[in-house]
């Protein structure tokens, strides 16, 4: 007989990055206390740009006053993965979900992150796939749609996944996306013929693959969750 598992979506809206891993550092140590039940995050951030922790600055193509001019930002994280851009019309998820609950290792729980975005993308009738080795995230022939960069402390897991909705292409054309150079950015928008519905409905079916993929039943929604 299958358990039943159940699991906190917070619907946040467009939230400042900063505001986010607050949130997120707040979930991760509650959730190690086992004061919540795992719970999702599902936002966008105004124009960002984020560093792993290898910290790849020469993955930046222009100096950060220039950012600043264009109205983005530029923050430094504890995630895996490379230098990516965070920004209005892409789909993100901050999963805060203990590992060692749903019995998933670490290489597991990406392959299940990429199996999310991959089902997304089939509603659209787009074909896409893991990338290769060195390649995180998920790709549309050469092209990346969707990135991923986790922090696992203890067993609980925070930052996540995003996906191309329908960004402005043009902020990728700063960095070297994820530090894979000679590759393309793509969005469910380019890649698919379909006409597609309102933001808040791709949000909503990212959100399901995810329940899907993960195994969860129940999912209890939280309207702009914050911490107090």
């Amino acid at each position: 007989m299958r358990v039943s598992r159940s699991l906190e979506v917070w619907k946040m809206g467009t939230i400042n990055y900063l505001d986010a891993l607050r949130v997120q550092e707040q979930l991760v140590s509650n959730r190690k206390a086992h004061k919540i039940p795992d719970t999702l995050l599902s936002l966008q951030h105004p124009p960002t740009y984020t560093l792993g922790k290898r910290r790849t600055d020469h993955n930046l193509l222009i100096p950060e006053s220039d950012l600043k001019k264009m109205g983005a930002e530029l923050h430094y994280t504890q995630r895996g993965g490379d230098i990516t851009f965070h920004g209005p019309h892409q789909a993100i998820l901050y999963p805060i979900i203990s590992l060692r609950d749903i019995g998933l290792g670490a290489r597991n729980y990406v392959e299940k992150l990429e199996l999310t975005m991959i089902e997304l993308a089939s509603l659209y009738g787009v074909k896409a796939c893991a990338g290769q080795a060195g390649e995180t995230g998920v790709w549309v022939g050469e092209r990346k749609i969707g990135a991923i960069g986790v922090r696992i402390s203890f067993g609980i897991t925070s930052h996540g996944l995003a996906f191309n909705i329908d960004p402005d292409l043009n902020y990728f054309k700063h960095i070297v996306p994820c530090g894979i150079a000679d590759k393309e950015v793509t969005s469910l928008r380019k890649e698919t013929d379909l006409v597609l519905p309102a933001e808040g409905v791709v949000h909503e079916q990212l959100i399901s693959c995810f329940a899907r993929q993960f195994g969860y039943s129940n999912l209890l929604w939280k309207e702009n969750g914050l911490i107090s």
